[in-house]
Parts: C-alpha cells; sequence; structure tokens
C-alpha cells in the first residue's frame, strides 16, 4: 500500500511471510530501498510514525524499530519537533539515484557493459568456463558417489567431533594435519613406490590448486611450461594464469615424446605430465622415456609435476610404480588426490615434494588459503589407518573393472571396425578413436543425454584440432548407463563411416 505522504511510487507490503524476516525489517528494508534508488530524495519529509503505522495497520512499536535502523544507517535523520527526513548527506552519495535527465529504468534490451577484468582474470574466466561447459558431457572424473560407504565415513566424522575438542574447530598447520600426512606417505610408499617423508607432504584441496600453488612458486612470468598434447586443460589454464608461456608436447602411444622436450637453456621450465596414465589417451609412459625425462629434468634444472590423478584404479596388474619413484635428483612434484578416488565434495588432494621446496610451499600455502579443513583430514587419517580405505578401493576396483569390462565388450561388439578403443587397463574412462575428418563435438552433442558420459577428444587439444575421437567415462554411469551409450552411439558411429 501507499501510506498518506509518500508518492505513487513508493509501496510498502506487509502481507504475512511466515517464513524469513519479522516485519519491522521488512519495512525498514523497502524504506530503504526506495531511498537508495532515488524514490525518495534527499530531504524529503515521511510521516509521523504514528501516521505510518496506522496507514500499514501495524503497531507503532514496528515503525520505530524499522525508522531507528534507518536512524543508525545514516539513512533518515530524526529531529524534535520536524519528524523524519532522508538524510540530506545522501544527495551525492546514493548509488542507485536517478540523475536529473537521466532515463528511468534501463531498457530490458540493453546489454550491461561487460566488467573490465585483468589480463590474468579474463584468461582465468574464459578457462574456468571451458571447464564448467565440459561437464554437460560427463567429465571423466566423475565417479560412483552413490557407492561410498557413508554410514562408516560418517562415524569416522562423528568420533573426531566428539573427541576433537577446541582443536579441531581451530587453524591446521598450512602443510596439514601430521597424522593425515604420515598415512599418506605411507600409502605412497607401500602402492606407489615412493620414498617419502611425512614432511614430505603438503596437504591441499585438489588437484588443480596443487598445479596452481606450484605453478605460482616455481615459475615467474614468461617462463616456460611443457604440457602433454592432448592433455588436461586445467592444468595448461593454471600454467597460464601464473603468467607462463606454455608449450604442448605430443603424445603416442608410448607416452610424452622425450625427443620433443627442449634443449637446456637459461630459462626455468617446468613440465605437466600423466605418465602411469596418461590424460586423455590412456597410454602408459614407456621405461625408457621416464628415464629420459628425469634425465633431462636433471640437467635442465627443471622441476617435474606428476599428476597420478586415478592410478589406484588399474584392473590388469599392479599399480605401476610412479616416476617419482625413479626420482634421485629431487625434480618431481607428485600430486594426488581423494576427491576422485573416494568422493569429490572431500575437497582434499596431497603433494609429495622435494625436500628442498617443504618450506616455501607450506609458507606460501599460508597466503594462498591458509589450511584444508582439520576435521575432513583427521577424519581421512582414521579411515586409511583403520584399514577401511583399503576395504573400499579393493570394491571399488572390482566395481570399476565391471563397468569397464562391460563398455569395452559391449563397445567391441556393436561397433567392431567403426572405431579403435584406446587403452583401458587404469582410471574410469578410455577413447574410441575415429576416424580423421570426423566432427567429435557434434557426435557427442548428439549422445549427451545417453547415460555415459561422452566428450569429444578434440576439446583436449589446445593448438591444432588433433585427432578425433570420444572420450567415454563409465566411473559415474550405471550399467544400463553403459549399454544405453553404446547403443545411442551405434547409429552415429556407423553413419559416420558410411
Amino acid at each position: 500500500m501507499r501510506p498518506r505522504g509518500l508518492s505513487p511510487e513508493i509501496q510498502i507490503v506487509t502481507g504475512l511471510s511466515p517464513e524469513g524476516p519479522p516485519l519491522h525489517t521488512r519495512i525498514y528494508r523497502q524504506l530503504r530501498e526506495h531511498i537508495l534508488a532515488g524514490a525518495l530524495a534527499p530531504g524529503a519529509r515521511l510521516p509521523s510514525a504514528r501516521t505510518l503505522a496506522s496507514d500499514l495497520g501495524v503497531s507503532r512499536n514496528t515503525v520505530e524499530s524499522a525508522f531507528g535502523q534507518l536512524v543508525a544507517e545514516g539513512f533518515l535523520v530524526r529531529r524534535v519537533g520536524s519528524g523524519s527526513e532522508v538524510a540530506a548527506s545522501l544527495a551525492d552519495a546514493v548509488p542507485f539515484a536517478r540523475r536529473p535527465g537521466a532515463p528511468r529504468n534501463r531498457r530490458p534490451d540493453t546489454p550491461a557493459r561487460p566488467p573490465r577484468l585483468s589480463a590474468r582474470g579474463t584468461l582465468m574466466a574464459r578457462s574456468g568456463q571451458a571447464e564448467s561447459d565440459s561437464d554437460l558431457f560427463g567429465g571423466p572424473g566423475a565417479t560412483n558417489v552413490a557407492g561410498f560407504p557413508r554410514r562408516t565415513w560418517n562415524r569416522f566424522l562423528a568420533r573426531r567431533a566428539r573427541r576433537g575438542g577446541v582443536a579441531i574447530l581451530g587453524s591446521a598447520a598450512p602443510a596439514g594435519v601430521l597424522e593425515l600426512r604420515r598415512q599418506i606417505a605411507e600409502y605412497a610408499t607401500l602402492a606407489r613406490g615412493l620414498r617419502c617423508a611425512p614432511e614430505q607432504v603438503l596437504v591441499v584441496g585438489s588437484t588443480q590448486q596443487a598445479i596452481d600453488l606450484a605453478a605460482r612458486v616455481l615459475l615467474d612470468p614468461g617462463d616456460e611450461a611443457l604440457v602433454e598434447e592432448p592433455g588436461y586443460s586445467g592444468a595448461r589454464a593454471a600454467l597460464l594464469a601464473a603468467g607462463a608461456r606454455v608449450r604442448g608436447l605430443p603424445v603416442d602411444g608410448d607416452g610424452l615424446v622425450t625427443d620433443a622436450l627442449p634443449e637446456e637453456g637459461a630459462a626455468r621450465r617446468l613440465l605437466y605430465l600423466t605418465p602411469s596414465h596418461q590424460f586423455p589417451l590412456g597410454v602408459t609412459l614407456a621405461l625408457a622415456r621416464r628415464l629420459a625425462v628425469l634425465a633431462w629434468a636433471r640437467s635442465a634444472a627443471a622441476w617435474v609435476i606428476e599428476d597420478d590423478y586415478d592410478s589406484e584404479f588399474r584392473y590388469d596388474g599392479r599399480p605401476l610404480a610412479a616416476l617419482h619413484a625413479l626420482d634421485t635428483a629431487e625434480r618431481v612434484l607428485y600430486v594426488g588426490t581423494y576427491n576422485k578416488v573416494l568422493f569429490p565434495g572431500l575437497r582434499l588432494a596431497y603433494l609429495i615434494l622435494p625436500a628442498a621446496l617443504v618450506d616455501p610451499f607450506a609458507a606460501a600455502r599460508r597466503i594462498v588459503d591458509g589450511h584444508s579443513p582439520p576435521l575432513a583430514q583427521a577424519a581421512l587419517a582414521d579411515f586409511m589407518a583403520s584399514g577401511q580405505f583399503a576395504l573400499y578401493m579393493r570394491q571399488a576396483r572390482q566395481h570399476y573393472g565391471e563397468k569397464r569390462d562391460l563398455l569395452v565388450a559391449r563397445a567391441t561388439r556393436a561397433w567392431g571396425g567403426h572405431v579403435r578403443l584406446g587403452p583401458s587397463s587404469t582410471g574410469l574412462h578410455l577413447v574410441a578413436h575415429l576416424a580423421p575428418g570426423t566432427d567429435d563435438r557434434a557426435m557427442a552433442a548428439a549422445a549427451r543425454e545417453s547415460g555415459l558420459g561422452i566428450g569429444p577428444l578434440s576439446r583436449y587439444y589446445a593448438g591444432s584440432r588433433g585427432e578425433p575421437g570420444l572420450v567415454l567415462s563409465y566411473g559415474g554411469s550405471s550399467h544400463a548407463g553403459i549399454a544405453r551409450g553404446v547403443d545411442r552411439l551405434t547409429p552415429l558411429l556407423r553413419s559416420e563411416k558410411s
């Protein structure tokens, strides 16, 4: 309604609201918005609290509370004998007030001017949007979250919350909770062949944060960063955001082509790679090339980021030893994650650092985001120490292995010679390689709602279009979804072949 003494533009709504703020707060907010919009101009007098209360059908105390808040915040001035008026000091300060000659409202079809971002901000926004767009296809990182033992996990969380005392609510060391760092070091030693101590472990929020932190600590703007082509676009984005000059190196059936590594030079260099299960092609870096990478890093004084993002899910034989396990010159930074292994909402990953980098990275982490949540870290340490982590991993490998077998068998039977399937001994996805000239983006879009995560291989090439293919993600798909996805793709592949 419009109270007496206020212009027709001013509406005060006092209807019943079973939820939300109390009535005096709603009246205060509406009056404030009218002032900010210029409907109540500086110097405008308001009705008395008694009159406004009568018009609105509310108690005088309700209006007095609203006026009191506006006075406290400087929107109104109240003088004895003069009533309440909008503060004159707002004449040049109200952000949304209409200026003389300005249009009353922006036309709905008038586009807003985009904000001016820094060059780094523009790059980060563009890269982040590209990653968000790829989620439409069902990313290769999808897992079967519903199969995680939530009740068991919740017991560990509750126990830590009860017994942790005040410490569990406070800050943690930037490097992470020591109990978790011990469990990570033990696991990395036994399962991945690393030689490391708990002091070398830095707990972070994600693989992406680990790469971003390493890029900012180790590279200056203009330094060279080398990545696999095709490769993980998130790593490329983090390196570019740090100001690095990013160059892609080719990948073949034996992994990164080490003959393409640059010769020694004065420039600082960093190499990011996924040697145990190349993303996205799925190949493994051959031993001779692993040794060549380490020799190059040693002679060039370069750093190597080894992203071991899903080696826990190896179905044929034991997990391969990590590149870090062969490093005697301490040039490799090893990255692992629990967000893929357990569930993405956990937001815990880790870096295993050369001894010389431990203190600088911990100090840098302090100004990035401080630390990871101590409660989740402590609960994960207990989860691992109890044997539940190892038990879950055995069950998960069996579960995902069955899905892998179903996808490979059904795709081979349905597609025959129409595609070539890439390696599938590890991970939660595989690549179906298509004939040259195939529009894999259009094909992936056509099969988007199939129930199987399907993305175009070409989006992982930063330079030329590269080899077309489909990245088939089965980790988060049901058995029926896998079958439905293969069936949905079959006529598309056959029509493309013909």
